[in-house]
């Protein structure tokens, strides 16, 4: 299995679909289905039953998984939509590290 560009807590991009063009910010990888569940993003209604922390039920809006293939993580410099290389690089102890990189501007996201 190959590992992914995204990770929790990254600031993406949404590339295609209902909310092209959108930000948000990752709350969680279902690495499993290659899907993620941005902040903000694909909300959809779920009908709920009443429970303790809802004792009305009802409706709720909550944000639905999207797949990884339609998300870029923004740039930390230009704060746009882009692609994700990774490179070794070695702390100041000597110690190797894999890192990932912005392609546009080759600065490290972190």
């Amino acid at each position: 299995m190959s590992k992914l560009h995204i990770k929790k807590g990254d600031t993406v991009y949404v590339n295609s679909g209902e909310d092209k063009g959108q930000t948000g910010r990752v709350l969680k990888v279902l690495v499993d289905k290659n899907r993620a569940i941005v902040e903000g993003v694909n909300m959809v209604s779920k009908s709920t039953k009443p429970n303790a922390k809802n004792p009305q039920g009802g409706v709720v809006k909550q944000e639905a998984s999207i797949h990884l293939s339609n998300l870029n993580p923004v740039d930390p410099k230009t704060g746009k939509a882009t692609r994700v290389g990774r490179k070794v690089s070695t702390d100041s102890d000597g110690k190797k590290t894999l890192v990932r990189y912005s392609k546009k501007t080759g600065e490290e996201i972190k």
